[in-house]
């Protein structure tokens, strides 16, 4: 089954029939690479489970029709991971995770989380959640709700939440799965994370989905695949953000490097499909009438809907780590249950002109010989869930040992990254499947599709599930170099 144009436009009138239509993240009509000749990269060697895992009895990453039949499912998988709290939703119904985890240590010492409650607004009601929540984390154990942000921006951020760990900014643009209405929300949380304090709600994103930051918290930038409006607004005075300018570039997720120069844009379409390198140094400089030329870009014969791309360094070598959503089917076009999924993959970008993928980040289930026989599984025929990858993020920049993966019904995925080329998975943590109120919609499955943030000193990962909520999760048998 495609997700057609003509489909995804018509409908409109049931929220949960155009979930069905639109996929998750992506714009609807994005066509990827077509590329049916082109054998599918290696998946990444399995983790080898230490003591205290309940691994995975079959396929790396697979669920089965028949584990969550017998009850298997509900026991969890995990590999060198152990569950340390939650704030899990009482009811089992509607969504209560979304895309963004995020960390902030205020001036004061309080330990905070961010995460959105909406995969798309306003489903999660159902669930009895809204907008952003506001975890104390000082005790992981026992995550704390303090409050819920339920700004305009707040109520549905779609994929676009994001923090300053610097200034201590947490902001928002208004988006869903093709494009909002673009109300940026800007909230100081330097003095006490867990009581952010709102100064502004402007109608300045032109377009929202997806979102960056620039690392000193003075330039937000609002970004569409549906939309070549890539809006750059200086947020300098928090109270009176400003809109500098708007490239016509389609981007998903994008992050900014530590300098403010450059913009990783995971490429929404048009002629920027793939991992896009922006020169963002005018923006960041304040020149007069500021543009963002494209300096380099590339794309992979497995793409489907880039993602995200985050730069890093390892051993002094720049690189970026991307990750596509969903799959499609060897025509090129974005599928239900595809025979390709483009997962994700490390880039070195040395030659910031001409940027090489050099190895992938893929599991067993997202190879084409095995789609076929996972077809059945709960959620494999989702089309905004599925065996396929959505999100990474990684502890530091520099020199990062590990990169965590919210890849979908496979849960949350770590992989060893010291060796760029040759990354190996490490851990996973796939969260009990718990019975569903709703299941008529959607089957009992993981919905891991939250970037995570980390906790290196406690070895922690925190990430959400769609039908879960939050988890706390620590790796273990010293896998985390």
């Amino acid at each position: 089954m495609r997700i057609k144009p003509a489909l995804a436009l018509a409908g409109a009138g049931s929220l949960w029939f155009s979930a069905l239509l639109l996929n998750g993240c992506g714009n609807s009509t994005q066509t990827a690479v077509a590329t049916p000749s082109t054998p599918a990269p290696a998946s990444t060697p399995k983790a080898v489970c230490g003591p205290g895992s309940r691994p995975e009895t079959g396929m790396q990453g697979r669920t089965s029709r028949a584990e969550v039949e017998s009850g298997r499912a509900a026991e969890g998988y995990t590999c060198n991971t152990e569950m340390v709290g939650s704030y899990l939703t009482p009811n089992q119904i509607g969504t209560v995770g979304g895309f963004k985890v995020e960390r902030y240590t205020d001036k004061a010492g309080h330990d905070c989380a961010y995460y959105d409650t909406t995969l798309l607004f306003p489903t999660n009601l159902t669930g009895v959640e809204a907008g952003v929540n506001v975890m104390d984390m000082s005790n992981p154990t026992q995550p704390v709700l303090t409050t819920r942000l339920v700004t305009p921006a707040m109520l549905s951020p779609h994929e676009s939440l994001v923090v300053s760990k610097e200034r201590g900014v947490l902001a928002a643009v208004l988006g869903n799965p093709a494009f909002g209405p673009g109300v940026v929300d800007l909230y100081d949380i330097s003095a006490d994370c867990r009581s952010p304090v709102l100064k502004a709600s402007l109608p300045i994103g032109t377009f929202g989905h997806e979102s960056g930051m620039s690392p000193d918290g003075m330039t937000f930038y609002s970004a569409s695949p549906g939309t070549p409006t890539l809006t750059a607004v200086d947020i300098s005075n928090l109270s009176l953000p400003v809109p500098m300018v708007v490239t016509p570039i389609q981007s998903h997720g994008l992050s900014i490097s530590n300098d403010g120069n450059r913009a990783y844009v995971a490429g929404g379409g048009g002629d920027y499909t793939g991992m896009v390198i922006v020169d963002t140094s005018q923006v960041q400089a304040r020149k007069a009438n500021p543009q963002m030329p494209v300096i380099g870009m590339v794309a992979w014969d497995s793409i489907s809907i880039p993602q995200n791309a985050i730069p890093i360094t390892i051993k002094g070598k720049p690189y970026v780590v991307e990750i596509d959503e969903y799959s499609h089917d060897d025509s090129g076009n974005i599928a239900i249950h595809g025979s390709k999924v483009g997962a994700g993959r490390i880039i070195d970008i040395s030659d910031e002109k001409n940027p090489k993928v050099i190895s992938d980040l893929r599991l067993e289930v997202h190879q084409p010989e095995n789609r076929a026989a996972i077809a059945g599984d709960p959620g494999a025929q989702n089309p905004v869930q599925g065996y396929a990858g959505h999100y990474c993020n990684v502890p530091t920049r520099v020199d990062p040992t590990i990169v965590a993966c919210s890849m979908i019904i496979s849960g949350l995925r770590i992989f060893d990254i010291r060796d760029p080329a040759h990354p190996r998975e490490v851990a996973y943590f796939n969260a009990p499947v718990r019975p569903r109120l709703n299941a008529a919609f959607f089957e009992a499955s993981n919905w891991a599709m939250s970037s995570p943030s980390f906790v290196p000193e406690r070895k922690e990962i925190w990430y959400s599930d769609g039908y879960n909520g939050f988890f706390v999760v620590r790796v273990t048998n010293d896998v985390w170099k």
